[in-house]
């Protein structure tokens, strides 16, 4: 379908999956392309960006990534300013073992959260009381304030998402099993 020398693809695979692929041109000549790679079932998935020639894959089961997505919506950029601020401060304060687990509970709290009604709202909130106050306080070098506030987000949506789905999972996989 091309606009002004542009593509777009939406489909979903055999696994259900769904895709949107944007090309800069024609897929079957030369192009540059964007794909969003998405499991609207487990709310997991990627982008792959090859716009300059190399391929970047960014994770959207973050939570951080996935507030802006909803945030920034038609002008979300994986490398947008919040985003490069926030990699540059885990790269650089956040020890390893929280990164660790921001990795491990980050999908649970985006799918609990995708299943959520009001889930725009949700991540609105996380948009603004976590990725923003975050940024300003790394410009303003208060790196103790954003850590702090990182932290304490994580566990408390860890503690509000997460853990409930989790425990929902278990109980009824206990029950599969007593009742076989």
């Amino acid at each position: 379908m091309p606009d002004d020398d542009k593509y777009i693809k939406v489909h979903t695979d055999k696994r259900g999956k769904d895709h949107i692929d944007v090309y800069d041109n024609d897929p079957k000549d030369s192009h540059s392309s964007i794909h969003i790679n998405w499991d609207s079932d487990t709310g997991k998935g990627n982008i792959v960006d090859t716009t300059d020639g190399d391929k970047e894959t960014t994770d959207v089961s973050c939570f951080l990534t996935t507030a802006c997505m909803k945030y920034f919506q038609d002008k979300f950029d994986d490398n947008c300013y919040e985003l490069r601020v926030l990699r540059w401060f885990r790269d650089n304060f956040v020890s390893a073992e929280d990164i660790e687990h921001y990795y491990k509970t980050a999908p649970v709290i985006v799918e609990a959260i995708n299943k959520e009604e009001k889930s725009d709202i949700i991540y609105n909130y996380i948009y603004d009381n976590i990725v923003d106050y975050c940024v300003e306080q790394i410009e303003n070098g208060n790196y103790e304030e954003a850590y702090s506030r990182y932290k304490s987000s994580v566990v408390t949506l860890e503690e509000q998402f997460a853990r409930p789905m989790l425990n929902n999972r278990l109980v009824k996989s206990l029950t599969l099993q007593t009742n076989n």
